[in-house]
């Protein structure tokens, strides 16, 4: 496959999980999540699409260099599983919270989701190094959203 079709294939995928996780969100947003009472450090709303949004492209780019290495080997298999398992976890987060209001079960999808990206960016370090950095943000983003879901919880 073409080396610029392997990139848009990485980079649009993961966004496309972000666009249709986000329709669980929009009616959410204006029904049932102004209701919830949420810690003092939860950021503005406007500022998820735009942080996801860069994520997701962080995410296709380090997937990208993962992608461009010989698929046949076995590290590499496993470095494009791990990465497929979490983005089921990362689509699945949106439709648990936002979708079922369940936000318990939230928190154990996103801790799962958490584990999985660790696992994820150590595959990738094995291979790319700079695929594994690529992965830091959304580690620090994500690691920041499991507080804000336990303390939601906690909260309500």
């Amino acid at each position: 496959m073409n080396t610029r079709i392997k990139l848009a294939l990485s980079i649009i995928v993961p966004n496309a999980v972000g666009f249709f996780s986000s329709f669980a969100v929009s009616g959410a947003l204006v029904e049932w999540y102004p209701s919830l009472i949420k810690p003092w450090f939860m950021p503005p709303n406007w500022l998820f699409a735009p942080v996801w949004v860069i994520l997701y492209t962080l995410m296709g780019c380090a997937v990208f260099f993962i992608w461009r290495e010989d698929i046949q080997k076995r590290l590499a298999a496993y470095a494009l599983s791990a990465f497929v398992v979490q983005l089921a976890l990362n689509g699945a987060w949106s439709m648990l919270f936002f979708g079922y209001h369940a936000i318990a079960l939230a928190l154990v999808d996103i801790l799962l989701l958490w584990v999985s990206i660790i696992i994820m960016a150590v595959l990738f370090w094995r291979i790319k190094r700079t695929a594994a950095f690529l992965l830091a943000p959304y580690i620090i983003w994500v690691s920041f959203a499991v507080v804000l879901n336990w303390s939601i919880l906690a909260l309500n």
